[in-house]
């Protein structure tokens, strides 16, 4: 890794995405203490080297990677159930070192910025001030700390119990203090042997509607881990700002998600490597049969949401099983290009649409913005595996905090210990 030590630079592409469209032919790019402060067509790099400037030359340059739907303190990598069960017994400060461990991968692989969708300990509030820190080389969090669930239901390791409404108001006010978002945690997991959602929502409608109305007079937006008609019917009722996983999605409700601006999270890799390696879970062939179903229509469905133009995100929920930090990503763009939509509309989910949907004030690589970016030696377009191999990775400056938010500061040691019922489930610029 190589820390971003230059207060000016000068980047020459054959071609670049901003986060929303692609411009071709040679450009010049400078930037000036991480922010980006020039675009000119052609190539100048000569020149510009001539008078100090240092300078990169790469095929294609992009906006910095984001996953929107992790669990920094889960390790993907492993698939055995027990270590698996096991990791989630360590004590809080191995946690902590595996969460910083997922956050620095995830940077080597050109994601800047991730989304971390709930942990009961406090370990993403943790990173997330560790990764504003100078010299950290650890992608940006956005981090929705401890989120909310009925008790004795799904749920426990990234969600505390609430009860009446004005636990509700209580517990969703206090969260809004160090949450950048709200976890609501609608529904269960699939019955995947079943092919179906089977439990009922953990919320009715005007529960769901206080959490999101409380989270919102506070400033924060709520994120939904929801699957199935029931839970998705009383997401979109309530007015919850993005859907998680989603599946058994329908046209009807995206249609009513595109009304109201509800952004999308599909989530494929967590089911389709289920599907992909039955074996480590221990599937029999009719449930295998389940999961490419279910993988299906959740891509029908995908294709139909960029199609109604649906807020689509990219995010893997990486630290489930077999989805590991930082690399899923790629996958997860596979898996949008595979259900049918463009490339750069797969780009744009992966890069300027999460950006826009958590409120930053560039979304798009353009002039004033901090500079997060990726130099590729290929466009993605002709090879999507040059992103697996980026040349070089800008984060914003550290210390950076970005609008939406919350100001954050570590929790006390010790306010919260790991359990043991939460289901088994090149270079570098800082």
């Amino acid at each position: 890794m190589r820390p971003n030590t230059d207060a000016r630079s000068t980047i020459v592409v054959d071609g670049w995405f901003d986060g929303e469209r692609r411009h071709a032919g040679p450009t010049t790019l400078k930037v000036v203490d991480g922010r980006l402060v020039g675009v000119t067509p052609g190539d100048h790099g000569r020149e510009l080297a001539g008078s100090g400037w240092p300078l990169e030359r790469g095929a294609f340059l992009l906006p910095g990677l984001v996953d929107a739907h992790v669990h920094l303190f889960l390790d993907g990598a492993p698939t055995d159930a027990k270590h698996r069960a096991d990791h989630l017994k360590r004590p809080l400060d191995e946690l902590m070192d595996a969460a910083r461990a997922s956050a620095r991968q995830t940077l080597q692989c050109g994601v800047t910025r991730v989304r971390d969708a709930g942990d009961r300990h406090g370990i993403n509030h943790r990173v997330r001030e560790e990764a504003r820190r100078c010299g950290s080389q650890l992608a940006h969090v956005r981090s929705a700390g401890l989120g909310v669930k009925r008790a004795k239901r799904y749920g426990a390791f990234m969600a505390a119990d609430v009860g009446d409404e004005a636990s509700i108001v209580r517990s969703v006010g206090e969260l809004t203090v160090e949450n950048d978002e709200i976890k609501l945690i609608l529904t269960g997991i699939i019955d995947f042997d079943a092919g179906a959602v089977t439990d009922e929502p953990q919320f009715t409608l005007d529960e769901a509607r206080l959490v999101v109305t409380t989270a919102h007079a506070h400033g924060r937006r709520v994120m939904a881990h929801c699957s199935g008609a029931k839970g998705l019917a009383v997401a979109v009722g309530a007015g919850v700002d993005s859907i998680e996983h989603g599946f058994f999605m329908d046209r009807e409700t995206l249609s009513k998600m595109r009304d109201a601006g509800l952004a999308w999270t599909p989530t494929f890799c967590p089911v389709h490597f289920q599907w992909a390696h039955p074996e480590a879970v221990g599937w029999s062939q009719n449930t295998v049969g389940n999961l490419r179903r279910i993988l299906d229509r959740h891509a029908e469905m995908l294709r139909v949401a960029h199609q109604l133009g649906v807020r689509l995100l990219v995010g893997t929920d990486a630290g489930s099983m077999g989805v590991e930090h930082g690399h899923a990503v790629v996958d997860e763009i596979g898996h949008f290009i595979a259900a049918g939509l463009p490339v750069d509309a797969a780009l744009h989910a992966a890069t300027a649409a999460p950006r826009s949907h958590f409120g930053d004030a560039h979304p798009r690589l353009e002039l004033g913005a901090p500079f997060e970016a990726l130099l590729l030696d290929a466009d993605p377009a002709r090879d999507l595996g040059a992103l697996r191999r980026p040349r070089r990775v800008w984060r914003a400056p550290a210390e950076h905090r970005f609008p939406g938010d919350a100001p954050g500061r570590p929790p006390a040691e010790g306010v919260s210990q790991p359990g043991s019922d939460a289901p088994s489930t090149r270079q570098v610029a800082a």
